[in-house]
């Protein structure tokens, strides 16, 4: 069952979970997008298709806070501030080593659709992140992330590139344990696309390790 987080007319705001494409993908197991199109049908009763928009997305690995439009003037609304970096996304993430108390990353970021991985390349598209240390537990480091743009991969490949890797990530940590990747989209904040109000979105960290090594954090 999906937990959803807040919903009115024109917003369904859910906790993805790990390990579940967000909408149809090769591998025909079942999407987010398809889950919560059935919910919304079943709720109230409503004949033929459901109109459910995706704005935004997470890789399938990983879990937490996400907002779906319910009109397609919402998802208009909603898409423009995520142009415009008016979104605000907040992950949390564990990082193999030690990482600085707070840092910035810009890099140019670039998808290869063939193998879909990222590669910092000079002819790729400008990505933006900082982040805040908030505790260092076994040689491994939870950060706070604040997320500039959204490209594909785009935390796994800015610190896995600067040899501070996310522990489980097993695409570019060729180190990685086969435990799930420890990234986590903890909080979302926006504009209400009808009300105009800041709203914004919470979840704790996940019940599992190595998130729980910084329960006391």
């Amino acid at each position: 069952m999906i937990n959803i987080i807040y919903e009115d007319n024109h917003l369904l705001v859910v906790e993805k979970p790990i390990n579940v494409p967000v909408q149809k993908d090769s591998s025909g197991d079942k999407d987010l997008l398809t889950m919560l199109k059935e919910y919304l049908k079943k709720k109230y009763n409503k004949p033929g298709d459901v109109y459910l928009a995706l704005v935004h997305r997470l890789d399938r690995p990983v879990g937490g806070v996400m907002v779906f439009a319910k009109t397609s003037k919402a998802a208009s609304r909603l898409s423009k501030q995520i142009q415009k970096h008016e979104m605000k996304k907040i992950y949390m993430a564990v990082i193999e080593g030690k990482v600085s108390d707070s840092g910035i990353f810009t890099d140019r970021l670039k998808k290869d659709e063939k193998t879909n991985t990222t590669i910092i390349s000079e002819d790729g598209k400008e990505a933006e992140l900082s982040y805040n240390l908030v505790g260092f537990v076994n040689n491994l480091s939870l950060v706070r992330i604040s997320l500039k743009t959204g490209r594909s991969h785009q935390i796994r490949v800015q610190f896995a590139s600067r040899k501070i890797p996310l522990y489980g990530d097993q695409r570019y940590n060729p180190k990685a344990s086969l435990d799930q990747i420890a990234l986590f989209a903890s909080r979302l904040e926006f504009k209400h696309p009808i009300t105009k109000e800041i709203i914004s979105f919470e979840l704790p960290l996940p019940e599992r390790y190595p998130f729980t090594l910084f329960k006391n954090f």
